[in-house]
């Protein structure tokens, strides 16, 4: 097992190695990067990142079918359009469980966010003395799903009922993250990137164990708060760019 320095050296090492432009092209944050104007990027983001579960490459597949619907246009579209828009959806097939009627709810519900909010960002503000997102979702959640119970609801998930929140996590890290190597976006200014956790699933979860950094067998949110407290030793200014190590490493198999 690595002591302490190593490990913290051979994480920056990888994190180094996968946090580059050639990473945007096979993975769904190249949905997102078609587009320059933020609420385009915001709207692109959220939607690739919900249905990113699967096959990296049926995931990208599937948001150019749903950009394809909104004439490539996410915010003008979620702005403008007609509930007969909407309704032609209701039968399609999206991506796995999201389907039709899921995509219609979220451009509903982001219609009305947008009505009276400029950027989604104000829906994630982390408060003091809070350290990462977990009320920051669920304040978030509350807004974007209301309390009318709706099948959509299942893809926004909850950290509250101890879910990774893998997705969301992940959509955040995009918006928040601001570096030089032009992966993540770093479009949100009022959000410190310190609050950042990785986003938790089968292979993070497995590489994070086998360095040592979790002990928990599940993961679910209390492993997201255990890791934060492994990567933020590393570096509390930036710990989500280990995301990109445990990522590199899980791809590769470096270390089966």
């Amino acid at each position: 097992m690595l002591n302490f320095e190593e490990l913290k050296s051979f994480l920056n090492e990888k994190a180094d190695q996968y946090n580059s432009p050639d990473f945007i092209e096979d993975d769904p944050i190249q949905i997102p990067h078609r587009f320059t104007l933020k609420q385009d990027i915001e709207i692109a983001g959220f939607l690739a990142a919900t249905i990113s579960w699967g096959n990296r490459k049926s995931i990208i597949k599937s948001a150019d079918k749903m950009l394809e619907v909104m004439g490539n246009s996410p915010y003008d579209f979620v702005l403008n359009h007609s509930e007969k828009d909407l309704e032609i959806l209701h039968n399609q097939s999206i991506h796995r469980t999201f389907n039709g009627e899921d995509f219609a709810y979220f451009i509903r519900q982001f219609s009305k966010i947008y009505k009276d909010n400029e950027s989604l960002e104000n829906l994630f503000i982390v408060n003091h003395p809070e350290t990462n997102f977990l009320h920051a979702i669920e304040r978030f959640r509350k807004s974007f799903l209301e309390t009318e119970k709706h099948r959509s609801h299942k893809h926004v998930s909850s950290p509250y009922k101890n879910s990774s929140s893998k997705r969301i996590i992940m959509f955040l890290r995009w918006m928040v993250r601001k570096d030089k190597h032009g992966v993540d976006f770093g479009i949100w200014e009022n959000i410190d990137q310190k609050h950042l956790s990785i986003p938790l699933d089968v292979h993070t979860g497995n590489i994070s164990r086998k360095l040592g950094l979790v002990s928990r067998t599940q993961n679910d949110w209390k492993t997201v708060e255990e890791l934060d407290a492994a990567i933020r030793q590393f570096d509390e200014t930036d710990p989500a760019k280990y995301d990109f190590a445990l990522f590199g490493l899980g791809v590769t198999k470096e270390l089966l």
